[in-house]
């Protein structure tokens, strides 16, 4: 199963502070870790919510909103993805990360959607469509 695992914002991420040496050299070192497991996919962090922005949809209707946003706590501060056989596997690797932060943090683990969810609303022309993207996804 694949997992989106994100790093929660914090009011000091969001203010822009840098990690110290340290911390960049230890999540360097698990992400060593989970590449030699076979399990890390991609992953990244992001800039503070100040340089992004947002589009509400109302119906036909598009608002784009610049940052920052007020509440850190439903902020993404970084992301993993990885491909584990099941959510106890995430957790356990999760449990092993350095704190991404300088005070309490928090990691969020997600299971995407894989096409046997959807069930009958995934038609056979979808899923051949579906494929076709995906392919085109590999072989950028």
């Amino acid at each position: 199963m694949r997992v989106m695992v994100m790093v929660k914002a914090t009011a000091e991420s969001e203010a822009g502070e840098m990690p110290s040496t340290e911390l960049i050299e230890a999540m360097i070192n698990f992400n060593e870790q989970l590449v030699a497991a076979g399990l890390m996919l991609s992953g990244d962090g992001l800039q503070p919510s100040s340089k992004g922005a947002r589009v509400a949809f109302d119906g036909p209707g598009r608002t784009a909103i610049d940052g920052p946003f007020a509440e850190t706590k439903e902020l993404v501060a970084g992301y993993w993805i990885w491909q584990v056989k099941d959510m106890a596997e995430a957790i356990e690797w999760v449990k092993r990360c350095p704190n991404p932060m300088t005070g309490p943090s928090e990691i969020e683990i997600r299971p995407f959607f894989e096409a046997d969810d959807f069930g009958d609303a995934l038609t056979p022309e979808l899923r051949e469509q579906e494929a076709r993207l995906a392919a085109k996804l590999e072989g950028r």
